[in-house]
């Protein structure tokens, strides 16, 4: 196992930098110019200057291998730097954003925490609620629990973000004025009422994600179940006078996990990348509404960070189901 992974680990690389240079170069060729939103009173002059000072005026494959370097060396040198005290970094050029003439990975940092709180906790909400479902809807296959569970699951999958997300405002809020429509992003809890208005605020859009994410794992867990309720290990379980709690907890859901986990650690970069919609429509200062005003700024250097970070975690989470492929199946070997 432990080799599969360091291989996996090495395989990794060249892909990480291909998906990189692909990301660098769509961005390049995408129409606009980061001097669009400077006023027309600026002089030509000093435009060019301007533009300079970003690094435009340099070739593509040398702005290319700078960012390779900022994001690669400089940003790892900076996080240790600022966990140990030492000065590696100190006089070094970070990945600096366009829009704020800050270091990108610094504003990443401070919106993180919104979008682990509101949308990690609604992906944990979501697959906590969607593997009873799953489970439960198996094996009562055609029940009214199940048909119930299906058509929740269709409702999930057919109505978009964007629409769920307003109806609950409608709904919660300016009908019945339960829960507040904008989520309050300088709210800091300090005392249970603080603490209570932050849960009120994050009830909203933490439904609305949960909903998409019970919906999809819960199908998925249905029909993993379904295939192997029917086995002739089930039977053989069955027959040697195991309870029933036993056969469907312990045999049929070890076996029925392997390819969910698939789904589940692939769905956690979602997380990161911050329910995009759901973000915009709560006002969520998060990940999501960071990129969308990285794009609406031509903000370049922002966009490539964010959009490599999630390809980097979209890889990570691929070895991690693997490898859970194996401790959840012994018959599985990566030898």
């Amino acid at each position: 196992m432990l080799t599969y992974t360091l291989r996996r680990l090495v395989v990794a690389v060249p892909t990480l930098l291909f998906i990189s240079l692909a990301i660098f170069m769509l961005l390049e060729l995408a129409p606009g110019d980061p001097m669009a939103q400077v006023p027309l009173t600026v002089p030509p002059e000093v435009k060019e200057k301007m533009r300079e000072a970003l690094g435009l005026g340099q070739p593509m494959h040398v702005r290319f291998v700078k960012w390779l370097y900022q994001f690669f060396v400089i940003e790892p040198a900076v996080f240790v730097d600022t966990l140990f005290g030492t000065s590696w970094a100190e006089g070094q050029l970070r990945v600096i954003s366009w829009q704020t003439r800050s270091p990108v990975m610094e504003i990443v940092v401070q919106r993180l925490p919104q979008t682990l709180t509101v949308v990690g906790l609604a992906y944990v909400v979501g697959v906590l609620i969607a593997l009873p479902i799953g489970i439960y809807s198996a094996y009562k296959q055609y029940s009214v629990f199940d048909q119930a569970g299906t058509f929740i699951s269709m409702v999930g999958f057919s109505v978009p973000p964007f629409f769920s997300g307003v109806l609950v405002i409608v709904i919660f809020s300016v009908q019945l004025g339960w829960f507040p429509s904008i989520y309050d992003t300088t709210l800091k809890v300090d005392s249970w009422e603080t603490f209570w208005l932050q849960v009120r605020q994050m009830v909203m859009p933490v439904m609305v994600l949960a909903l998409q994410t019970t919906a999809q794992i819960s199908r998925f867990m249905r029909a993993s179940m379904l295939d192997n309720l029917n086995q002739d290990y089930v039977r053989t379980a069955r027959a040697k006078g195991l309870s029933e709690a036993t056969v469907v907890m312990i045999h049929v859901l070890r076996n029925s996990m392997i390819p969910v986990i698939t789904v589940i650690a692939l769905g956690v970069p979602s997380i990161f990348g911050g329910a995009i919609i759901t973000e915009q429509v709560f006002k969520v200062n998060g990940i999501g509404q960071l990129l969308i005003t990285a794009i609406e700024a031509n903000d370049l250097p922002m966009v490539h960070t964010l959009t490599f970070i999630f390809a980097v975690l979209i890889v990570l989470f691929n070895l991690i189901a693997d490898v859970l492929y194996g401790v959840l199946d012994p018959r599985i070997r990566y030898d």
